[in-house]
Formats: C-alpha cells, sequence, structure tokens
C-alpha cells in the first residue's frame, strides 16, 4: 500500500532528523551550563569583593568588648555608650558597577536554569 509507505518513510527520515537536532542542541546547551556556571562563580567572587569589609566593625566591637571588659575589672560603672562606626558610603559609580553585577549574576543563573529546563524537557 501506497499511503503505509508513505508514513514508514516519513517516520524514519523525521526520527532522524528529530535525533540530529536533539544531538545539536543538546551540546549546545552544555556549553551553556559550562559558560554560565564558570561565569557565575567568577561574578560572585567579584562580587564578594565590592562589599564593604566587616574587620573594621569586628575591629570595633572587640575594642568595646575589651574596654567593658577593663572597666568592669577595674569596678568603674560603664556609662558612655560606644556606637559602632558608620558604614563606608559608596559613590555613584560603585553603587551601578555592583548594580550591573548583580543583574548580569542574576542572567547567568537565568540562562543556567533555562538550559536545565532544556535538558531536561
Amino acid at each position: 500500500d501506497e499511503r503505509s509507505r508513505f508514513w514508514t518513510v516519513y517516520q524514519k527520515v523525521a526520527s532522524q532528523h528529530d535525533n540530529e537536532f536533539l544531538e545539536h542542541y543538546d551540546s549546545d546547551m552544555d556549553i551553556v551550563l559550562i559558560f554560565s556556571g564558570l561565569f557565575s562563580a567568577v561574578n560572585t567572587a567579584f562580587i564578594n569583593t565590592m562589599g564593604p569589609s566587616n574587620a573594621t566593625t569586628t575591629d570595633a566591637l572587640l575594642t568595646q568588648i575589651i574596654t567593658l571588659m577593663v572597666m568592669n575589672s577595674h569596678g568603674t560603672p560603664i556609662t558612655d555608650s560606644y556606637p559602632l562606626p558608620a558604614p563606608p558610603a559608596y559613590s555613584n559609580g560603585q553603587i551601578w558597577f555592583q548594580t550591573l553585577a548583580y543583574a548580569s549574576l542574576s542572567f547567568s543563573l537565568l540562562a543556567a536554569f533555562g538550559a536545565v529546563l532544556g535538558k531536561q524537557w
């Protein structure tokens, strides 16, 4: 029968085309996953270095603790309050740079999420 033969040939050609298509895009999604993972790791490292240093706050807290312990050991009443140092102010350039860094990290993670969804589909 002519119709039956047409559909078997069609099925064979369509399966071959689909398999080639899936192999091609599966390898492309692997590349996207690798690139976005590496990019996200490097970007996260830069974001961590851009933040304020916790050393100044830690130093101020340790100084307060030591001062209070010394005052307590001498029997001196604790009457003063010791405010923490103000965090450093950021310039407009730093704010823009951090905004772009967080946006690029978000898009990189979104690309990785899309590639994972594509591979599982």
